[in-house]
Parts: C-alpha cells; structure tokens; sequence
C-alpha cells in the first residue's frame, strides 16, 4: 500500500522511513559553510585518502580519453582489467583466481548492491556488525531486507565472530556481511575465522559477504584475502581507497563462479557498465611504479596513525587497541559526553575541527564514540589536536 502522500508532493516509499541521512555528510556540508566565511576547518571526518590519483593511472585515463574509443564496456567489466585484477590476487596473494570471476563494478557500492540483489528476497535477513558502515544496512533495506545489527565491541575487535554469526543466524538468515579491515574502527578478521563463518553460512545455505575495500592499507604485515576461503563468498574491493580513486567511481567482486551469470544479467540492467575512462585508467593501477607509490603512501597513513592515535589518548579518548587497518580510530568520547552527535556539532562550531559521531555506524553504544580519520597530513592533525586539547579544557558547555 502506498505511502500516504506528504503535503506539498508526491507519495514517496515507505523504505525511506528506514534509511537515515548519513550525518558525516551533514558535518562536511557545515564545515564548508563556515570554511566560506573564512573559518579554518581540521577535517577528520570524510573517509577519503587526500593523496592525488597516483600519476601513471591519471596518464592511463588522460592517453583513453584522447584516443576517444570511451564506449560501453561489458557489463562485467573490459576483459582486460578483469585480467588484470586476477593477476594482482596472484602475484599479492599467491592465489591462481580465474578472470571469470571478476567484475569490475561502478565503485565497491555498486559491487554491494549486486550481491545484496542477487540474494535478498524481501524479509530475508543480512548479519552485520554493529557499528558498521551505515550504507551496508540501507542497502539492505532499500532491497526490503531487514539488517540484523549485532552489538561488538572491544572484546571481538568491534568485528562479528564465528560464535556470533552461529548464535544469530535465523531461519529468514541468507546472508553475513564483515568487513576487514573494518569501517569504523579499522580492525582485521583473521583468516580461519571467515572461513569458519563461510562454512556456518553454507551448512545454512546462505552467503558471507567480505568487505575488502581497506586490504591495501594495513600495517602489520599482509591481510589474507578471503577470495579462497570457500565457494560461497563473495569478496567487495575498490579503486578508491589504496588506489586513490575515489572519484574515478570503480570497484570490483569477485563472484563464486556460479553467480557470474546472474550478477551480469542484474548488472546490466542497472547499471550498464562500469565508467569507461576509469576502467581504462585503472588498467595502470597494477603496474610496478604505481603499487610503489601506494606503498609510500600506506606508510605515511602508518605515520599519521601512529601519532593520533597515542595523542588521543592522552586527551582522554579510550582507544582500546592500535588500528591494525583503514584509516580510522574509533574513540570512546564518554569520558566528555553522553552525546556524541552534540559533541561533534559543538566540536565543529566552537574548535573548528570536524570528525564523525558514533550514531552514523550503528545504535550500539553509538553516543559513546567518534570516529577520526586521518586522512590528513601530520600537520594538519597536530592542528587539530591542539584544538581539541583547548576545548576540551575549557568550562563545560552542557554536553
């Protein structure tokens, strides 16, 4: 039954009472608004790396663009990419992946909306971790599923567990969702444990959905790719993040074989293909001289993370562990407010420093925590540091 209709339009969906504003997005708008009245801003809010497209990727998409052959590409993605994504899972992860079970997608969002449709009847349910990335579970619901959020926190490395996806796993279960490293508290899953989870979800006939989008960005030593961790996974990466392509919009999946088929047919209804000078430009993203420079920059991303995260503790912010991944602390704040929400919106007004509350990623514990990325240099986070140490030292304002 339709919606009843708002008063000054048209009736809109019912869905959209499930799907909240991404508040994160909120805070850039405002803090754009006072960087126009000539406020300077910290920003440690957006999750996006501030390093350019490394060069010999930008080249790759300038010498597609002049040659001007930009048309339509398979729905799966240009074969040669494909070929070239397989051969990047061999040579990083010693793993001998078929090309055919790639697809090169319109950003890792749009991997995730493939799988999520190709497995989600209306009212079956995806377990996730709670926090989690907020999109994970309006997809869900935009595909009238429901999202099972699943409290975590210190104890499992705010990651969900064999042990939890075998206690929570229903009868109108089809499905887990991990990401690791993790958004927002930048933690890994170790290896036996997604394999284990796959086998809980395939003796249920279900699916494991692995995030793997921040693989490139870890520390200490190499994540294991979940590609080979059974026949019922489905792994999500991106362009964006190790690669610095956040707006060249791609990503890929890789599929168990036997889906291929239908995440093509569903791909090539909504969304045609992937961008064609992305693709082509990404073509580059493999070459020797190009993981050499994301390499440089993972270490910087080492650098600013081992200073914010020992900064922030002793401003007071509970951090139970190094982030061993991504670029994000996930912080406890109680120890300043009962509302993280209202502490960042004060954060930004009076220190001008921005960074996100906990209630973009979930209910648990949500106006307890903050999350900061570091996607800034040294400088800019000594900066913003300095702010916060000020303001957290002036008089209370009722937080």
């Amino acid at each position: 039954m339709p919606s009843a209709a708002p008063p000054h339009g048209l009736p809109l969906a019912q869905r959209l009472r499930a799907i909240e504003p991404f508040r994160v997005m909120e805070i850039l708008a405002r803090a754009k608004v006072l960087e126009a009245q000539g406020r300077d801003i910290v920003h440690m809010e957006i999750g996006e790396p501030d390093f350019a497209t490394p060069r010999p990727i930008c080249e790759a998409g300038i010498a597609a663009l002049e040659q001007g052959e930009l048309f339509y590409t398979p729905a799966l993605g240009m074969p040669q990419l494909r070929e070239a994504i397989a051969g990047f899972y061999r040579t990083r992860h010693g793993i001998d992946l078929a090309p055919s079970r790639v697809v090169v997608t319109t950003g890792s969002s749009g991997a995730l909306l493939l799988v999520l449709a190709a497995l989600i009847n209306p009212g079956d349910q995806v377990l996730m971790a709670d926090p989690g990335y907020p999109a994970n579970r309006h997809f869900v619901r935009l595909l009238e599923g429901e999202p099972v959020g699943i409290a975590v926190g210190p104890d499992s490395r705010y990651q969900l567990t064999p042990a939890l996806i075998e206690r929570h796993w229903g009868s109108r279960t089809v499905a887990a969702l991990v990401a690791t490293p993790s958004n927002p508290a930048g933690t890994l899953i170790g290896h036996e444990d997604i394999a284990a989870m796959a086998a809980h979800a395939r003796q249920r006939g279900g699916a494991l959905i692995v995030d793997e989008i921040y693989h490139g960005l870890v520390y200490e030593g190499d994540a294991r790719t979940a590609v080979d961790a059974g026949d019922n996974v489905f792994v999500i990466n991106s362009f964006s993040k190790y690669f610095n392509m956040t707006g060249w919009r791609l990503g890929w999946m890789i599929a168990p074989e036997r889906h291929v088929r239908d995440i093509d047919k569903l791909a090539q209804n909504v969304f045609l293909s992937a961008p064609a000078p992305a693709q082509y430009a990404a073509l580059a993203a493999f070459a020797p001289d190009t993981l050499a420079i994301c390499d440089a920059r993972r270490e910087e991303f080492r650098a600013r993370r081992d200073y914010l995260v020992p900064a922030l503790r002793e401003l007071g912010f509970v951090i139970p562990q190094m982030p061993p991944g991504a670029f994000y602390v996930y912080a406890d704040c109680s120890r300043f407010t009962a509302d993280s929400h209202a502490f960042t919106l004060d954060l930004l007004e009076h220190a001008g420093v921005a960074i996100t509350p906990g209630i973009d990623f979930g209910t648990h514990r949500a106006r307890n925590h903050v999350r900061f990325a570091y996607t800034r240099p040294i400088a800019r986070l000594r900066e913003g540091v300095r702010r916060l140490r000020d303001h957290l030292a002036a008089p209370a304002r009722g937080l």
